[in-house]
């Protein structure tokens, strides 16, 4: 089930392994993407830690990790095509991570109540 924060991060878990990416909200707030500077395999943060930048033509912002945990795999991909996340923002991930606490997704929305979320932005 995927799980978003409020700042328009989501997550998906398979296991202890986290993939996490932008949603549609974002991406469309941010309009073209045109750089992604991905975290270092390795790399560890804490909940709503910033641990990725992103540049489109309106704005730039950090990429917070909605849970705590140590980057494992960053999709490569975007460095060349960072327009991917324009075309497929749910379905394209940004990195994935080994999970440090479980217990942190229960803080995190379910898609109806981030729908509900961004309503009131």
């Amino acid at each position: 089930m995927k799980k978003y924060n409020s700042e328009h991060e989501w997550i998906t878990v398979d296991g202890d392994i986290a993939s996490i990416g932008l949603s549609a909200y974002a991406v469309q707030q941010l309009g073209d993407i045109t750089f992604v500077e991905l975290p270092e395999i390795g790399a560890t943060a804490d909940k709503d830690e910033s641990i990725a930048f992103i540049e489109s033509v309106k704005a730039a912002s950090d990429i917070y990790i909605p849970i705590g945990g140590e980057v494992v795999e960053a999709n490569e991909e975007l460095e060349d095509r960072p327009e991917l996340l324009n075309e497929a923002a749910e379905g394209t991930w940004i990195m994935k991570i080994k999970v440090a606490d479980m217990s942190e997704l229960d803080f995190l929305m379910d898609e109806a109540a981030y729908n509900a979320y961004t309503e009131t932005l």
